[in-house]
């Protein structure tokens, strides 16, 4: 656990408080590696296939097999947002760290399972400035990547057991983690239903990802807590703050989606629009757009591509309408809930967990990647 930060009240932390909270974060990796290590290793022998293809994706080894250096494995790992809040939720909420790491684990390579599937069905071609599984070894290999490490989360979720979580604890969490993952699927298949049309809201892409990026947010944040010995309501609070905590999080996302720089991203510029993605910067230009321009725009997304022209106009469109302004004040208006909610949620005075997630809510609502 952390072990100083200063106390946080109802106001704003002092940039020096966030400073102090990150610098004693927990060692993530170190809690949840071993654990994310007996998982995959049930897939196979390392120079098996299906090993290599999930250890490259996890940015252990390169595409031949051998041992990645450590500034690819940084990159390809992430921010490893969702572990990070499962086990600081844990210790915020006076809880062991070391019980919600195999939960943690868990959460980790769901995550990475959806990311290889998102992938496929959204014909990315890199990811963090690597080539996709798909990509390296087709589409029919890169689903079984995925199939196994969908099978090998719940393996490091069963691991509860071996450090001490109770089993009822465990097949309480181990139901809703299903649940979870439904609600994830359900999402990625509402987002998948939106291409192409013109009458999606911000409202319902709002409903959606609730569904697709913060359901698992939320669950992180809610076994965290329950791990650490908090009943079903007070571990809801924690729920709460998780699933603001994950929409901000898309949100932010999509703004980088279309305004990100490719170095940060890895991705090319703009490729949200390239890929007519209904994000939530473009319909909110529908919504504000003129009869004119929101008749240009519906023209350009329902082409089968759009070109560089095309990316250039819409880009002058979102310019026109102040939309980035919109979008980021979104970012704000989650994020400052997530705050409201784990100040709500977390133990009053001295919280060094706490003041963790709260350094983390403040870095997240600025990322650039």
């Amino acid at each position: 656990m952390p072990s100083t930060a200063a106390p946080q009240s109802d106001t704003h932390p002092a940039t020096a408080s966030l400073a102090a909270a990150v610098t004693t974060m927990p060692p993530v990796d170190a809690l949840i590696q071993p654990h994310l290590d007996a998982a995959i290793a049930t897939l196979g022998a390392p120079d098996s296939l299906m090993s290599i293809m999930a250890r490259y994706h996890l940015g252990q080894i390169g595409a031949d097999g051998r041992t990645a250096p450590a500034s690819v494995t940084r990159t390809s790992q992430g921010k490893r947002l969702r572990p990070t809040v499962a086990l600081l939720s844990c210790a915020a909420a006076g809880g062991d760290q070391t019980q919600a790491a195999p939960v943690a684990a868990a959460i980790e390579l769901l995550h990475q399972f959806t990311l290889i599937h998102d992938d496929i069905q959204d014909e990315s071609d890199t990811r963090r400035h690597r080539p996709t599984v798909w990509k390296l070894w087709g589409v029919g290999q890169a689903i079984n990547a995925g199939d196994a490490m969908h099978a090998a989360a719940h393996l490091a979720l069963y691991r509860l057991d071996d450090v001490g979580v109770d089993v009822a604890l465990t097949m309480e969490l181990a139901r809703e983690y299903d649940r979870m993952t439904i609600e994830i699927v359900r999402g990625q298949v509402r987002d998948l239903g939106f291409e192409g049309r013109d009458d999606v809201t911000p409202d319902d892409y709002l409903d959606m990802i609730s569904g697709k990026t913060s359901a698992i947010v939320r669950y992180a944040a809610m076994a965290g807590a329950r791990i650490a010995g908090l009943d079903d309501g007070a571990a809801a609070a924690f729920a709460r703050f998780g699933l603001a905590l994950g929409i901000g999080f898309q949100i932010q996302d999509d703004l980088l989606g279309i305004w990100g720089a490719s170095e940060q991203t890895g991705k090319v510029a703009a490729d949200d629009i390239r890929r007519r993605k209904q994000s939530l910067p473009i319909l909110l230009l529908r919504a504000a757009a003129d009869g004119s321009d929101r008749r240009h725009l519906d023209a350009l997304y329902g082409g089968q591509t759009i070109d560089q022209e095309g990316v250039t106009r819409i880009l002058e469109l979102l310019d026109a309408y102040d939309v980035r302004s919109l979008v980021e004040g979104r970012v704000q208006t989650y994020h400052d809930e997530a705050r409201s909610c784990l100040l709500a949620a977390a133990a009053a005075g001295p919280n060094p967990a706490r003041d963790a997630l709260l350094a983390m809510v403040e870095q997240l609502a600025v990322r650039d990647h």
